[in-house]
């Protein structure tokens, strides 16, 4: 994944993948968790690796994926281990721009899947926040 950066580490048993983002340590949370076979990843946003988002939202879409895929990666999942993916969005009849770009990436994995709006996500330029979860049987 180009500019994601993942840190995994071991905290009670499991394996814990972080991204550096700023909010990890202030909440006390893991971009990813590994227990056994499934892989829970948590809420994220399509932030870039400098701190900023695309005002796109097929673009923070595909960024919050492409720190999602490289979470479970670290964590020795794959895309296709996915089950379940959840998206939180600011203007659900943009929906579309999401699928489009969900598709893509999830079109022969086919998860469980459920989008959302809410008024706001943790940062007032976030358009999207996903969550995943899969489970490795390899």
């Amino acid at each position: 994944m180009s500019n994601v950066e993942i840190t995994v580490s071991d905290r009670y048993g499991r394996k814990c993948a972080s991204s550096g983002s700023k909010w990890e340590p202030l909440m006390g949370y893991s971009r990813a968790v590994r227990s056994g076979d499934w892989i829970a990843v948590t809420g994220t946003v399509g932030v870039n690796s400098d701190g900023n988002y695309s005002e796109s939202l097929s673009e923070q879409t595909a960024r919050s994926l492409a720190i999602i895929q490289a979470a479970i990666e670290a964590l020795g999942g794959q895309l296709q281990d996915v089950i379940r993916t959840r998206m939180y969005v600011t203007d659900v009849q943009r929906w579309e721009e999401v699928a489009t770009v969900h598709g893509r990436v999830f079109g022969e994995i086919r998860p469980a899947t459920t989008i959302v709006e809410v008024p706001r996500l943790i940062d007032a330029k976030a358009l999207i926040e996903i969550e995943a979860d899969a489970v490795v049987k390899h």
